[in-house]
């Protein structure tokens, strides 16, 4: 269980660790906020999924991209919640989470609305399209899976940057897509491990149903969600002037010698 918690609390002198002890430094800290906050996410997406199975059962492509994206909108302030709140620990942020949960909510439902409606209306047909292709008579070409798959990778690469920018800056559109473009340049293992991580996870949630349902309420979308943000966090923090800035204002949430330099 040292993969996921650790147990060992004299590993927490207030020093920053790097790399996989501050993988285990932070889920031995925070494991139980990002299970309560993922938990609180998943009752977003009921929505969702629920319209989805629906659409899929009905075999409607309408019904499926119209469920999609009204789900995501509802889901996507839980997205939204979830990432301010592990970026939080990931910076030593000492808010409590129920109070960071709804100030990231009042500051972030827009953005995460639409975030969410995108984000979900993309996978919403994925899924569909892939459960007819399973379903089908005719089973689908690797051309197509190589498609849908190099899609997903995509997307999941523009949002593992896009979501931490929505949740701690005020953009446009453009200077966040552009900030996505730059610094999936600068940074393209990172932000490709990250993206490949989370379609090969959502993937193995899929195809291994019905078992995967008990995982879901556990790991859910917290730890993978988690997983990512460690990857690309200090380089997002260096580029960004992430803690320079909040400590700026909010120097009381943010103690000095805990910085990254």
């Amino acid at each position: 269980m040292l993969l996921f918690f650790d147990d060992d609390e004299k590993r927490f002198t207030g020093v920053r660790q790097v790399g996989f002890a501050r993988y285990r430094e932070l889920l031995g800290k925070n494991w139980k906020g990002f299970f309560t906050v993922g938990f609180v996410t998943l009752l977003f997406f009921i929505p969702f999924a629920a319209g989805l199975v629906y659409a899929i059962l009905s075999k409607s492509t309408l019904l499926a991209l119209l469920f999609s994206l009204l789900g995501g909108a509802i889901a996507g302030p839980g997205l939204a919640c979830l990432h301010d709140n592990i970026l939080r620990r990931m910076r030593n942020d000492q808010s409590e989470w129920p109070v960071a949960w709804k100030r990231a909510f009042k500051q972030n439902w827009k953005i995460g609305m639409l975030t969410g409606a995108v984000q979900c209306g993309f996978i919403g047909m994925a899924v569909f399209v892939g459960a007819l292709m399973v379903w089908g008579a005719t089973p689908p070409s690797l051309g197509t899976i190589a498609l849908v798959l190099f899609g997903s990778l995509l997307l999941a690469m523009l949002l593992t940057v896009w979501w931490p920018q929505a949740v701690l800056f005020t953009q446009t559109p453009v200077i966040r897509l552009k900030n996505c473009i730059l610094f999936t340049l600068y940074h393209p293992g990172r932000v490709l491990g990250a993206a490949a991580l989370q379609v090969v996870w959502w993937l193995l949630m899929l195809l291994l149903l019905p078992w995967t349902a008990f995982v879901v309420p556990i790991l859910g979308v917290w730890y993978i969600t988690f997983l990512s943000m460690h990857i690309i966090y200090r380089p997002l923090n260096k580029d960004f002037d992430v803690e320079d800035q909040i400590r700026a204002s909010f120097p009381d949430n943010l103690p000095e010698e805990e910085y990254i330099p």
